[in-house]
């Protein structure tokens, strides 16, 4: 089980990673709580120049399907878009996790039963993830996500998420 992290994970130096979408911050940290699983997760993921590997993992865990268990690697841009985002709407907030990564299995199962599920859905390769964050103005989330421009970004008001992912730049 994750628990709230509240030390940074060591650096382990790595190759260099694909630069971040804006000017990059000696430090990067997301404050997460998955509303399925109840877990929350404060961790540096960025760290001089680097993802840090030790909170990407952590991350992972945290973002998994929580239907079935099943961990995926979540796409690092995401991560930074994320970042981005959440900065915009304001510092330090605590980002609440809908969805992260999906498994097949439960995709297909979404998709038998709701509408507006994609039958192949970025949530299967760990490039998008569903949103809110408790205070902040779902709408005002919403266009910081358009602002930013790295992906799709979805509104779902009635369902109180915003969807975004890494994918082509598109909106609905």
């Amino acid at each position: 089980m994750l628990a709230s992290v509240l030390a940074a994970p060591a650096i382990v130096r790595a190759a260099p990673a694909a630069a971040p979408l804006l000017a990059t911050p000696h430090e990067r940290t997301l404050r997460m709580y998955n509303t399925h699983t109840g877990e929350s997760l404060r961790t540096v993921f960025w760290a001089e120049g680097q993802f840090v590997p030790g909170a990407m993992d952590d991350i992972n865990q945290l973002l998994r399907d929580h239907r079935n268990n099943q961990v995926a690697p979540i796409d690092p841009k995401l991560l930074l878009l994320l970042d981005q985002v959440s900065s915009a709407v304001g510092a330090n907030s605590v980002v609440h996790i809908i969805s992260g990564y999906r498994s097949p299995a439960s995709n297909q199962l979404l998709a038998e039963k709701t509408s507006g599920v994609a039958k192949h859905s970025m949530h299967l390769d760990g490039k998008a993830i569903d949103v809110r964050i408790p205070g902040r103005d779902l709408a005002s989330l919403h266009k910081a996500a358009l602002r930013v421009g790295g992906g799709g970004v979805g509104y779902y008001p009635d369902s109180q998420f915003v969807h975004m992912d890494t994918g082509r730049l598109r909106h609905w």
